[in-house]
């Protein structure tokens, strides 16, 4: 693997993206897998699915700094936690990169994805009328921040159930290269407006957000 990004929001917070250049065999010989974690595995359709899964467990082994195991299950919800390491942590991928962020306190959510056209097909999906309004037509980098800003704080509230379209609403903001928006989320469990960054990294759209 080869790092790509490495970003410290602070002391406490920071993110890394690599490049998966391994196949899966050399990246299995990085990790130590138990038992739920070699199941999890077997049962991943070979290629990149299969890449991605170990690339973030390799990642994480790396940003912690250690040789030991790191159990990394998920909970009821799907949230990939860190059973015997105090950090709080999210997890993405897309295509050829991996990327993880941590936190040595709250919550964090990160997502990466590659932009391509087929967004603009699927926009009323994930987007409220008026948020498609504010963005105005075929702004593809435009929405893609959108989708990383709602996936990034789905990831970090953490539950299922709660919808893109439904329960988080992106406030107008001008797009740049890098930037920050504001979304707000009202869901039954949880209503808190959210504070997230973007930013391009080379042909895909980054964001992440952190719990104040």
């Amino acid at each position: 693997m080869a790092l790509a990004y490495l970003r410290e929001l602070d002391n406490n917070v920071r993110f890394a993206i690599w490049r998966i250049e391994e196949t899966a065999d050399e990246l299995i010989g990085r990790l130590q897998l138990d038992s739920r974690e070699q199941t999890i595995l077997n049962r991943l359709n070979k290629g990149k699915r299969t890449l991605h899964w170990l690339a973030t467990r390799v990642l994480l082994r790396t940003m912690l700094n250690t040789p030991g195991f790191i159990d990394c299950p998920s909970d009821e919800n799907g949230k990939p936690y860190l059973a015997n390491f105090p950090q709080r942590i999210s997890l993405t991928h897309s295509f050829d990169y991996a990327a993880v962020m941590m936190s040595d306190n709250g919550e964090v959510g990160i997502d990466l994805e590659l932009v391509k056209p087929k967004i603009l097909r699927i926009a009323d999906k994930f987007m409220k009328a008026e948020e498609l309004v504010s963005i105005g037509k075929d702004h593809i980098e435009k929405l893609y921040a959108c989708w990383c800003a709602k996936e990034a704080v789905y990831k970090l509230q953490g539950n299922k159930g709660v919808s893109f379209k439904d329960n988080m609403t992106i406030k107008p903001f001008d797009f740049q290269d890098q930037g920050v928006l504001f979304l707000d989320l009202d869901a039954p469990h949880r209503k808190e407006q959210f504070k997230v960054y973007y930013e391009k990294f080379q042909e895909y759209l980054l964001g992440y957000v952190v719990e104040e």
